[in-house]
């Protein structure tokens, strides 16, 4: 295994920023986690893959990560590498398709997308993910997934070293899941879009409606990683947890979010232990009450 400062040094030769012990809080919707070893943060495909390909050589503990938007970080933090697709946010369009870098928002490309009167990433306006995150975990919402649109992603192969490209039949969607999951070393750079053409004031309107819905019934005033829990089949996941009177549960300062149960929130100095602790007790209950196992959505990183 290679040293850490010959990873910097190789990193600096490379042009490549990185941080050292950067604290996950600060890169985490959640606002808790502790400190990666490094955190590394090319600003194109390019620099990714050579980053990546020189992690891959030096045998280091490796996560990718996009916005943070799913994910818990231990109180200890992560005492690898982590690589991070926040500055890839290039978004480009070609007619109906709409192209994005890793790390874009979807709410800028489908604002994007909207300023050009193309219709269909309306579901994903107000999430707070990357494009490989939508097309990692096939995001959805009010009707919509990631899997109805997605034309191709391009990735990375840390093992093999080159580029591919998969059509958007090849991902293997299914609830929150996609190839990309089973597939550890491919690394998402790009994912292309194909929409369709619409009238930009009922486009509008959508996203409006959509986003209004969502300050209704999320807890989007404070720190949280969305739904924390996957949909029972048959069954709502948040409703569950309404009916076990855990609405407003805390633990230290992790709490069931009063507006939406389906929520942990961060009320203020919450600590990933806080919310684990939660988790536990929301699962006890929910297994207790009605005889299933609920299973979390959210990535915990240790």
């Amino acid at each position: 295994m290679n040293s850490v400062a010959s990873i910097r040094k190789r990193l600096d030769e490379m042009d490549i920023p990185y941080l050292e012990n950067e604290p996950m809080s600060a890169h985490t919707t959640f606002r808790i986690g502790g400190p990666a070893g490094l955190y590394v943060r090319p600003s194109s495909a390019e620099a990714l893959t050579a980053a990546a390909q020189l992690l891959q050589e030096a045998e280091v503990p490796l996560t990718i990560i996009g916005k943070g938007s799913n994910l818990l970080v231990a109180d200890a933090g992560y005492p690898g590498v982590i690589l991070s697709t926040e500055a890839m946010t290039d978004v480009s369009i070609a007619e109906n398709m709409v192209t994005c870098a890793a790390g874009a928002g979807v709410t800028a490309a489908a604002a994007a997308a909207r300023d050009k009167c193309l219709a269909g990433m309306e579901f994903l306006y107000g999430i707070p993910g990357s494009a490989a995150g939508a097309v990692f975990m096939n995001a959805g919402a009010y009707g919509g997934q990631t899997a109805d649109i997605l034309f191709c992603s391009t990735y990375y192969d840390m093992e093999g070293g080159g580029l591919s490209t998969l059509a958007g039949a090849d991902h293997a969607f299914d609830y929150r899941n996609s190839i990309y999951r089973t597939h550890k070393k491919w690394i998402i750079l790009s994912a292309s879009f194909l929409l369709q053409p619409g009238d930009q004031r009922k486009i509008r309107s959508r996203m409006e409606d959509f986003m209004q819905r969502r300050k209704c019934k999320q807890p989007l005033e404070y720190p949280s990683a969305g739904s924390v829990f996957k949909r029972y089949p048959g069954r709502y996941t948040g409703q569950m947890i309404e009916e076990c009177g855990l609405k407003g549960r805390s633990i230290g300062g992790a709490q069931v979010s009063e507006k939406h149960a389906g929520f942990i929130i961060n009320k203020g100095g919450a600590t990933a232990e806080d919310v684990l602790r939660l988790i536990d007790v929301i699962r006890q209950e929910v297994l207790q009450k009605f005889g299933v196992e609920i299973e979390c959505e959210m990535i915990y990183l240790a």
